[in-house]
């Protein structure tokens, strides 16, 4: 009789956050700590790869050892160790995924490695001390939203994913990063252009939402980049100052417009008592407010993910991890990174 996994060590470090977590399993986080890299990374306005792998290796180790510490628990509680193996930098997956096979090896447990978008969709049914979700119930739909990735799913049980649509060009994420860039505000972007919409005017300029009388469930965000950047060279310095909020705003309500269009259509149509919004962008105010309002309107349960369990994090690789593990799932020490997903993933 295989033995039942009960508490896993989890290792995330596909982009620059730093995180370790320890779940159990009934889906309550014992313990995460992160060490974020925004600072290290704000003076390239963007994410350094090189930097990124450097810091992960300063930063993981120490991050073990205060999460064991904070737990209050020790290596013979640990019954598995999972880490985040695909997609991401290659640099920084493969910091977590030596770190993670030399833990296994030495303390004799079990090893999964875990495409991070599969931990996105199941971080809203994470639990702590401050935060309580259901069971999940199959089928629901999820909203994944990020830096790299906008995608719709029909998830049908774990492991079992049906892509509805997903962008065809840009992400989300990368479209609020670019935007911020081009405004002047610094990194990370979509931080910036949330906390300076506030009280901003959506309707004072007209952003384009792109495919939203396409019969498909696809995102496109390219266009929306090309009308920012042309919007910015015709005004004046003076009137991106005295209108910061409202370009803000407008941007922001664009790109809340074509996600929330696109999620509607798909409740429409596949009638889920169940919608999952996850990923970095989800985070994002505006589209948290609308989103519940859209489940209201529709009578859906929407779940949303509080914002410690938004962004990529190790909490939700170590319940990933934890699924697949007592699916009698397991990676071997061979297993190496992937800046994609492998060849047989439904999740892209």
């Amino acid at each position: 009789m295989k033995k039942t996994i009960q508490k896993v060590l989890a290792i995330e470090t596909s982009c620059d956050d730093t995180s370790v977590a320890i779940v159990d399993l009934n889906r309550h986080v014992l313990c995460m700590r992160q060490a974020s890299q925004d600072d290290v990374h704000a003076p390239f306005g963007g994410v350094v790869p090189e930097i990124a792998s450097r810091n992960h290796s300063y930063h993981l180790l120490p991050l073990i050892e205060r999460c064991l510490e904070q737990a209050r628990l020790g290596w013979p509680d640990i019954d598995g160790v999972a880490v985040t193996n695909r997609p991401g930098l290659v640099g920084s997956l493969l910091v977590g995924i030596i770190t993670a096979k030399t833990l296994a090896m030495t303390q004799n447990l079990p090893l999964i490695g875990i495409n991070h978008l599969e931990g996105h969709i199941y971080a809203p049914f994470l639990q702590d001390e401050k935060y309580t979700s259901p069971e999940p119930e199959y089928p629901f739909l999820a909203l994944a939203v990020s830096g790299g990735h906008s995608s719709l799913y029909r998830v049908e049980e774990f492991g079992k994913y049906h892509i509805l649509g997903q962008t065809i060009d840009d992400a989300a994420g990368e479209a609020f990063d670019k935007f911020a860039k081009m405004m002047g505000l610094g990194y990370p972007g979509g931080v910036l252009v949330d906390r300076n919409s506030q009280g901003g005017d959506v309707a004072r300029y007209n952003f384009p939402r792109a495919l939203q009388k396409d019969e498909s469930y696809n995102f496109s965000f390219s266009g929306l980049k090309t009308s920012a950047q042309r919007l910015l060279t015709e005004i004046s310095e003076k009137e991106k100052q005295d209108h910061l909020s409202d370009l803000c705003a407008s941007y922001q309500q664009a790109i809340v417009d074509a996600l929330l269009n696109k999620l509607e259509k798909a409740i429409d149509s596949e009638k889920p008592s169940t919608v999952v919004i996850t990923g970095g962008v989800s985070a994002n105010s505006a589209l948290r407010a609308q989103s519940e309002e859209l489940a209201h309107k529709k009578g859906v349960q929407l779940l949303v993910p509080p914002l410690r369990f938004c962004t990529d994090n190790a909490a939700m690789i170590g319940l990933a991890g934890l699924m697949r593990f007592n699916q009698n799932e397991f990676s071997e020490q061979s297993m190496s990174p992937s800046p994609r997903p492998l060849p047989n993933d439904f999740l892209n």
